[in-house]
């Protein structure tokens, strides 16, 4: 009897904390409440698309060609932070918005929050800040985005450019994102899980190679978990994974007629570099670049070749105008 005493005690005081937990999380972030301790926060700016609020940075002369950011699942455009005037400086305007349900954009409670819902929140955005046309570069869930853009608006898309892209579901298979997306559990525990600063560390150690470990500092993993400890992306995020269905790019990938880079880190352990070569064999006139000893972030790993890189593609599919160390990256490049 006093065992059953405790375990209904333990259980009664696992309810209260994790209800506490839920009920003091903050609503929303801010981004006056945050912005002195921002990346380029001096670049920020928002714009209403279809009567929603989109944060984005924009760095570059007005006039000049655009290339524009999409980061991925559970990030916001902070992981675009040490490309975005790099390549601004290479002589484009560089555009890197926070996806609607992440960073600092509005995050609705009745949103879709599906690929092509995001595809088209980004050509809505070119159509507010009239961008006719644009190179579209797409990390991980943010390639799926990037590709969809290139399918349903090919004419918005002049170039595609997909960063260790998800093309299919196996993502879903993941332990951690299963618990998430089943009902009434992920609702309890996934906002436990994404607010936690521990899990995030370990996290992200697995997204980085092992050797740019020492790169995830306190001020870098600050900038990653602030937008992940509120409410509205926690409903945002668990409303995304309950409606993946990425499995269009890889079905469709062969529709795909702009010229694409595909660029994926030899250590990726998210999204294996077997994907990036799948989807270069699918692809007409793609071409495969891969970082060696670089994980699934390039852009944070190896920002000065990442973005001579992109600076690059997007003058030329040769990309000789990178600054790029041959030694330290394999190419593949396919004509059919």
């Amino acid at each position: 009897m006093k065992k059953r005493y405790l375990i209904a005690g333990a259980y009664g005081l696992t309810g209260a904390w994790l209800a506490a937990k839920l009920l003091s999380r903050p609503r929303d972030v801010e981004w006056t409440s945050h912005s002195a301790s921002l990346h380029h926060a001096d670049q920020s700016r928002f714009v209403e698309v279809d009567r929603i609020r989109v944060h984005y940075q924009e760095a570059g002369r007005v006039d000049a060609p655009v290339v524009l950011l999409i980061h991925g699942f559970c990030a916001s455009n902070f992981i675009w932070s040490d490309v975005l005037l790099p390549i601004a400086d290479g002589g484009y305007r560089v555009i890197a918005p926070d996806l609607i349900g992440y960073g600092f954009s509005e995050k609705p409670r009745h949103g879709e929050y599906t690929i092509k819902a995001q595809a088209q929140m980004i050509v809505g955005l070119m159509n507010a800040l009239g961008i006719s046309r644009a190179a579209l570069v797409g990390s991980s869930y943010g390639g799926a985005v990037a590709a969809t853009c290139a399918l349903d608006y090919p004419d918005r898309v002049e170039r595609l450019v997909l960063v260790g892209a998800v093309s299919n579901n196996e993502v879903k298979s993941q332990l951690l994102l299963r618990l998430a997306a089943s009902p009434v559990l992920g609702d309890l525990l996934s906002p436990v899980l994404i607010d936690s600063r521990a899990l995030m560390q370990w996290r992200m150690k697995k997204v980085y190679a092992e050797e740019h470990a020492h790169l995830l500092d306190a001020e870098r993993m600050d900038a990653h978990h602030r937008p992940l400890r509120t409410a509205n992306t926690h409903r945002a995020i668990l409303q995304t994974l309950r409606r993946w269905d990425a499995a269009r790019l890889e079905r469709e990938a062969h529709l795909i007629t702009q010229s694409t880079l595909l660029v994926w880190g030899e250590q990726d352990t998210d999204v294996p570099v077997h994907h990036g070569e799948r989807l270069h064999a699918q692809i007409p006139n793609s071409r495969l670049i891969v970082f060696r000893r670089c994980g699934h972030l390039p852009q944070e790993e190896r920002p000065a070749e990442f973005a001579g890189l992109i600076a690059g593609f997007c003058q030329s599919m040769k990309a000789r105008g990178s600054s790029v160390d041959k030694d330290e990256l394999s190419t593949v490049t396919n004509h059919h």
